[in-house]
């Protein structure tokens, strides 16, 4: 069992940057995918981004690309999404989860085994 534990959300103007953690416990950190995803009202959870367990391999949503980046410290069993030139349409909430790597496309939901609670981010325009 992986409890994951997301923080740094938060109100910001757009143009302006956020850092979201995510905190891991339970096993070791560094055998799990990592991925970001979030989810707005009225709208479906959507993939924001990804970082295999090595680390090698990272993937972003086009709506994101250039503009948010993945990372991971498994000496800390942290992932971070930075987060910069924000926009209104980036406010949700945000999930981080983490999965038993096998070959599923981290794009998708069901690559992952393990969810957070959620951060919230809300941009104002």
């Amino acid at each position: 069992q992986v409890q994951l534990a997301e923080s740094g959300g938060g109100l910001v103007q757009a143009g302006g940057s956020l850092r979201l953690s995510c905190v891991a416990s339970g096993r070791t950190f560094s055998n799990y995918d990592m991925g970001w995803f979030r989810q707005s009202p009225g709208k479906e959870r959507e993939f924001v981004a990804a970082a295999t367990w090595t680390g090698s391999s990272t993937f972003y949503a086009d709506s994101v690309k250039g503009r948010f980046t993945i990372s991971r410290d498994n000496a800390r069993n942290t992932a971070y999404l930075q987060m910069n030139s924000l926009k209104s349409e980036d406010t949700a909430v945000y999930y981080c989860a983490a999965g038993v790597p096998r070959g599923l496309v981290l794009f998708y939901g069901n690559a992952y085994d393990y969810w957070g609670q959620g951060t919230q981010v809300t941009v104002s325009s």
